[in-house]
């Protein structure tokens, strides 16, 4: 039966739009979001018509163009780079706002996945600009990335639990991105209790993962289309590597297509106890290294070990703009270690989660560890993140996740 919104919910409150601040744009910046974006940047305001010193972190604003044109409802923040965030709409949200949006979300959802187990809410593509949900069959793990939502909190959680099947609420709001925008950070639950560990179903197989203690919101299900693309490079007895490996999603994945051996590195050894028990979970068994990945990395060469298939999925590099320079120089020297493991005819999946960082970049660090290593390597496709993480056709940010799958094989004279 599919999920809906409880009937208890009301009708969207419209309340009176007039009565709201304004916060007025310069002229010809309103041209960015007339095409679609939803982001202000605190240099586009007219700050002597509408100073930003007398908004409120969450308070929401009618933006006007310098025209009087008016271009939606946002919420701002004057202590931020990005100062106001469109909501896409002239309504004023309440529970029902929310409820409305969370229902058109997990009607799509629910057209891809079998399982309860994906992202439900990915923020500016959903229009909620700044919150991220990801289910776990009846929990949800919430995350809140600005000071907009924060204030929205009590009617976020009442719209979630409105929906048929989610009973419980885990708000994992600890990222570092709340830094930026004033925010405190804190884990908490709503509704039922939250178990201390989740099960995520994926293509079949089946997962524990933690919610309080893992990574993120606990899994990555924008690498779920990837892991799928990656068993049909699979052949029996394959030696694989996963490195910064998590708890074994893509070893898991690897060992279920056939490869004989799977050594999956991690700095987390509750991350690895999880992978062991998961490759059990689903008939199989896999090998771990504790460690940072560099240094396990080195310590395999140092072995002279060698793989068929090496996995590279590493954490942002680059989460801030300034730090692409560096990001570049620390994915190139990541592959070029990896590359250096790999037997000839071998194959590299390389990484990337920093939308600072294009498909383009990522494919250049790959090039030039290529070159560094003297092999010769080919791209033989490119994935993304899977559709429950959908793309805003107008911010290129929300575009984030490269995998490049590589072939790689000795240089010929």
């Amino acid at each position: 039966m599919r999920a809906t919104i409880a009937e208890a919910v009301v009708m969207p409150n419209t309340g009176n739009v007039a009565q709201l601040p304004t916060l007025r744009l310069k002229r010809n910046e309103d041209r960015r979001l007339l095409a679609g974006h939803l982001w202000v940047f605190s240099n586009e305001v007219d700050a002597a018509q509408t100073p930003l010193g007398r908004f409120a972190p969450g308070d929401l604003v009618r933006v006007l163009a310098h025209n009087d044109r008016g271009l939606g409802l946002a919420y701002v923040n004057p202590g931020s780079l990005i100062c106001a965030r469109l909501l896409e709409t002239w309504t004023i949200p309440d529970t029902a706002w929310f409820a409305a949006r969370f229902r058109r979300a997990l009607e799509w959802r629910e057209r891809l996945y079998e399982a309860p187990y994906y992202r439900l809410i990915h923020g500016e593509a959903d229009g909620l600009p700044g919150l991220v949900v990801d289910r776990f069959g009846a929990t949800c793990v919430v995350q809140i990335g600005t000071a907009g939502m924060e204030a929205q909190r009590q009617r976020i959680e009442e719209a979630l639990l409105g929906v048929s099947g989610i009973d419980s609420i885990l708000l994992k709001n600890d990222g570092g991105g709340r830094e930026l925008e004033g925010l405190p950070a804190y884990v908490e639950a709503a509704g039922a209790p939250v178990a201390e560990l989740a099960s995520v179903v994926e293509d079949g197989l089946r997962y524990s993962t933690q919610l309080r203690d893992g990574q993120k919101t606990g899994w990555y299900f924008d690498q779920s289309a990837n892991r799928r693309t990656l068993r049909k490079y699979i052949r029996p007895g394959m030696r694989v590597l996963d490195v910064f490996s998590y708890v074994g999603a893509w070893g898991v994945s690897a060992a279920r297509a056939g490869a004989g051996d799977v050594l999956c590195v991690d700095s987390s050894a509750r991350a690895l106890e999880l992978a062991v028990e998961n490759a059990k979970r689903n008939g199989f068994a896999l090998r771990t290294r504790k460690g940072d990945a560099f240094e396990v990395l080195d310590q395999l060469a140092a072995e002279r070990e060698k793989f068929d298939l090496i996995i590279v999925d590493p954490p942002a590099f680059a989460k801030r703009r300034k730090d692409l320079p560096k990001a570049q120089a620390a994915y190139r020297r990541l592959n070029q270690a990896a590359i250096r493991l790999l037997d000839a005819g071998g194959l590299l999946v390389s990484c990337s989660c920093s939308h600072h960082l294009s498909a383009d970049q990522l494919q250049e660090a790959i090039a030039k560890a290529a070159r560094a290593s003297a092999r010769h390597l080919q791209i033989l496709e490119t994935g993304g993140q899977g559709p429950d993480h959908p793309v805003h056709p107008a911010i290129p940010e929300t575009r984030y996740l490269k995998a490049h799958f590589c072939r790689v094989d000795e240089a010929l004279p």
